[in-house]
């Protein structure tokens, strides 16, 4: 249902990125809002006394639950999973809960392009702003992609363009939510400590079309077997991308651009100029990203493979030998089915946080596999290692949570070890 949030008792839980964004919002929208966060650290600190100068009530260390009973509605963060006592005590209670881009949504007058998918969305979430800025529109960037929607949402026009990236955790708790366009890029197992098997994970990500009707499109990966049957599920018209014959005037594209330019073709924009766009951006950070040559040795920063099919598509690209540094928080990955490719790959691994051992045991019959304690231990290492013609690379295949904030963090902390590195002597 649409709130009018004027008056209301919402709670906020998390007090990250999106849930300090949704705190400024509920409080220039007349709520009545008390947000809290169960962690502490420096940048929740910072938030919290942030929203203690606006006059919204923070509290950080302190129990989700004792502020659910006296709430009209909850607003949750992403990670904030179901089986959390404070989600079941709101339920019994009937008190609704959703997510920070619903509640963004609720309050946008902006058409809304949203992107999920298992991998690729920031990419493409970035290139359909991109393209939409070339071809002289005005467009948001945000979402998943690190920017919490409702920074932008309020002050959005008609005129303007959102384009959000969406994932699976903050689709679940959405009520209202209606993109003019959805995209559902791809899918491969992932998050199956949250889900229990694929086909949950996959019901999570069809949320994202959910109130569409024939005034809305939704673009799927003709490729994806999974995908294509959605056709026969939705209400909105479909356009697939990456289908045979589809001509969107660069035979040479990849799935990804290919999406981009269905939106490029559904918004009927400039095709020369959305290509330009595609054919000159440089990529985005912690995506295999160029940190450094060093002695020789090439560092790349791929913090956001999270999961084990973004750390594939990785080491399938890469043309040099590899000493490989990777782990964190387990998503109960199959790890043992890259043993061929890693095997290729990888001439050492490195391996820390807590899917280490999972890790180790996957690989260590193969190639050297080392744990360390700490990220900066593993460059170190990695380093040692490697010789000139080699690169490090950094992919993960694990959340970030055991040891860094997100995956961005992570990727800051490998970029500011590797930058103080000295040549070999």
């Amino acid at each position: 249902m649409r709130y009018n949030f004027k008056n209301l008792n919402v709670t906020v839980i998390g007090l990250a990125r999106s849930g300090f964004s949704c705190a400024l919002l509920l409080k220039r929208l007349g709520a009545k809002v008390n947000a809290v966060d169960s962690g502490s650290s420096e940048k929740l600190t910072e938030n919290r006394n942030k929203l203690l100068k606006e006059g919204i009530k923070a509290q950080i260390g302190a129990k989700e639950i004792d502020f659910i009973a006296g709430s009209d509605i909850v607003v949750i963060s992403p990670g904030v999973s179901e089986d959390k006592d404070f989600i079941k005590l709101a339920k019994v209670k009937k008190i609704p809960v959703i997510s920070e881009v619903e509640l963004g949504f609720q309050n946008c007058r902006a058409p809304v392009i949203a992107v999920t998918g298992t991998n690729g969305k920031t990419t493409v979430t970035t290139l359909i702003g991109e393209i939409l800025k070339a071809n002289g529109k005005n467009a948001f960037v945000c979402g998943n992609i690190g920017v919490p929607f409702c920074n932008y949402a309020f002050n959005a026009t008609e005129n303007d363009f959102i384009s959000l990236e969406a994932s699976s955790f903050q689709l679940e708790k959405i009520e209202e939510f209606k993109p003019r366009i959805s995209l559902i890029l791809n899918l491969t197992p992932d998050h199956l400590d949250r889900y229990k098997s694929v086909e949950d994970y996959l019901e999570a990500k069809k949320r994202i079309y959910l109130n569409q009707d024939k005034n809305d499109w939704l673009i799927l990966n003709y490729a994806d077997s999974a995908l294509k049957r959605l056709e026969k599920e939705t209400k909105a018209r479909v356009m697939f991308f990456n289908k045979p014959g589809e001509d969107f005037g660069d035979e040479n594209l990849n799935p990804n651009q290919r999406a981009v330019m269905a939106v490029s073709s559904l918004l009927n924009l400039d095709r020369e100029i959305s290509l330009k766009v595609l054919r000159d951006f440089k990529g985005i950070a912690h995506r295999m990203e160029f940190v450094r040559l060093l002695s020789g040795v090439e560092f790349i920063n791929d913090s956001k493979a999270t999961n084990i099919d973004s750390t594939t598509w990785a080491l399938e690209r890469i043309r040099k030998p590899a000493i490989m540094i990777a782990g964190g928080r387990d998503k109960g990955s199959d790890f043992p089915s890259l043993r061929s490719l890693v095997k290729a790959k990888v001439k050492s691994m490195i391996v820390i946080g807590e899917a280490g051992n999972r890790i180790f045991d996957a690989f260590h019959r193969d190639i050297e596999v080392i744990k360390s304690d700490s990220l900066e231990g593993a460059i170190n290492r990695a380093y040692l290692k490697a010789q000139s013609g080699d690169c490090v690379l950094f992919s993960p295949m694990c959340k970030s949570f055991d040891m860094f904030r997100d995956y961005e963090d992570r990727g800051d902390k490998f970029k500011l070890f590797v930058n103080s590195l000295e040549e070999k002597k």
